[in-house]
């Protein structure tokens, strides 16, 4: 192999993210895979992924509003605690500032399913939703960002430092991602350019 270039494929370290083995009340699924909303804010998904450092797993938890496809609220930690999830929805809120109604789906995972997150989207009109147990194309927008990160990104590094993946996270979210990746589901535009496009039509 080595006189030949070759290098065998190694496994992915794995780290379970979602915890449904939990008696706290858990939400019908109001979306029900329907991922084409009509206007903005009408529905965000929220998911949480991991990432490995040479420090630890750093995870990454994050909020879509599904009709421009970008991520509009974001929040990174070395732990997975309702606060993770809690801060990604306040950057999303204080973003968007969305109207009452809205739909917040998720998984099922102790992190959406505790009172404080819960609380938090009533305190914001907001109405939860929640994928079916262990069927993770209930949340397919969301899954489809998570593999284009680590596909693009994550697998191509070597982090050292957790503070070097949040840097490099933040780029890619913010400086590539929402404004010129190119995706089929938005006519091949970014989310920033099809954004743009939509606002100008319903003027």
């Amino acid at each position: 192999m080595r006189e030949d270039g070759l290098q065998a494929k190694t496994k992915r370290r794995f780290k379970a993210t979602t915890n449904s083995q939990h008696n706290l009340p858990v939400a019908p699924n109001l979306l029900n895979r329907d991922f084409s909303p009509k206007e903005p804010n009408q529905v965000f998904a929220g998911d949480i992924t991991y990432i490995w450092t040479a420090e630890g797993w750093l995870y990454l938890a994050v909020v879509i509003d599904l009709l421009f496809r970008s991520v509009v609220g974001w929040a990174m930690d070395k732990r997975m605690t309702r606060q993770l999830v809690m801060d990604a929805l306040t950057m999303a809120v204080q973003r968007r500032r969305p109207p009452p109604g809205l739909i917040f789906h998720s998984d099922r995972g102790s992190q959406y399913a505790n009172a404080d997150f819960q609380s938090s989207l009533a305190k914001h009109g907001m109405r939860c939703s929640m994928s079916r147990k262990g069927d993770c194309w209930d949340n397919a927008p969301v899954e489809s960002f998570f593999g284009s990160l680590k596909q693009e990104l994550v697998f191509h590094q070597r982090y050292q430092t957790r503070f070097h993946a949040q840097q490099s996270i933040f780029d890619y979210i913010e400086r590539f991602y929402n404004r010129r990746r190119l995706h089929s589901t938005l006519s091949y535009q970014s989310p920033a350019d099809y954004e743009a496009t939509y606002f100008k039509l319903v003027v």
